[in-house]
């Protein structure tokens, strides 16, 4: 899919870069396909923050995706290509021959209309699923299980895959984007070609409206707060951050000791009260009536 850019009308336009959706399906989402998602602003059981910066944006449904794609012996065609605005990549709803539709990653190149299928038996086309035993080495792949039946786990955002590089006994070896190889169970399926929406990684955001249409709130960083609300606030002036915390009990004795000021005036008003203030030395107590 193209880029989409604006013309400077305005100051966010001038820098903004969307990804071309008119090749999409315009309507709403498949309402049986579909779950509520609530929104926690980044607060836990308890209400309490725990991720910073989330909050807002416009509401969204689930879109429920079969990454288990366990329905064989049966040919499905593609109804339509949508958006998700739960992950990068863009999905596709299709209709079986009994008429049960679910919705399944859209890899490039998958058309309105084009026929897939999942099971050991099936071609060697995008789109379709089949066990990593029956794939070639070097084909593209995505949507790849860790473990037989559990599900797709590996490559499922933009523009992703994963190559077959070789097998070993029942393993079956993959690499990664990354670089990473790991050894999979060549019972384990997966998907062929690559996942769409590449120009994904391309998108200007182009103004702070957009990040809040996201649910993405300001980000304060730690230096500009005080010393009570962040680990590397405070200082004088500009300053580079604090370093990490130290556990030694000497420092956490110098941590919680009183200041300077604190104990002068403790001993003003001791010695209001006619309390003989002496001076403190290393492993001594204070003797009866009397103060350091």
């Amino acid at each position: 899919m193209a880029l989409k850019t604006f013309k400077p009308y305005t100051k966010s336009t001038r820098g903004t870069v969307l990804v071309n959706k008119d090749n999409l399906w315009k309507g709403k989402p498949y309402k049986p396909l579909t779950s509520i998602k609530y929104s926690s602003s980044g607060r836990n059981n308890q209400g309490r923050i725990t991720a910073r910066n989330n909050g807002g944006g416009h509401k969204q449904k689930y879109r429920n995706i079969d990454f288990y794609r366990k329905k064989t012996n049966s040919m499905a065609t593609v109804e339509r290509i949508e958006y998700d605005p739960n992950r990068s990549c863009h999905i596709m709803l299709v209709k079986f021959d009994d008429g049960e539709k679910f919705y399944y990653l859209a890899p490039q190149g998958i058309n309105v209309g084009d026929k897939v299928s999942n099971g050991p038996k099936s071609e060697l086309k995008n789109g379709n699923c089949l066990p990593l035993s029956e794939i070639p080495a070097g084909l593209n792949i995505h949507n790849v299980e860790i473990n037989p039946g559990g599900g797709g786990k590996i490559a499922r955002s933009a523009g992703t895959s994963v190559t077959i590089s070789g097998t070993d006994g029942n393993y079956s070896i993959i690499k990664m984007i990354s670089g990473e190889v790991r050894k999979v169970d060549s019972r384990s399926l997966a998907t062929i070609g690559v996942l769409s929406n590449p120009d994904q990684k391309n998108i200007k955001i182009g103004k702070a409206g957009r990040s809040r249409w996201l649910g993405r709130r300001p980000h304060t960083r730690g230096v500009v707060m005080n010393p009570v609300d962040h680990p590397h606030g405070g200082g004088e002036g500009k300053s580079a951050g604090g370093r990490h915390p130290v556990s030694g009990e000497e420092d956490l004795r110098r941590l919680y000791r009183p200041g300077a000021g604190s104990r002068r005036r403790e001993r003003r008003h001791l010695a209001g009260q006619g309390v003989s203030i002496l001076k403190q030395g290393p492993g001594e107590t204070p003797p009866h009536g009397t103060a350091w």
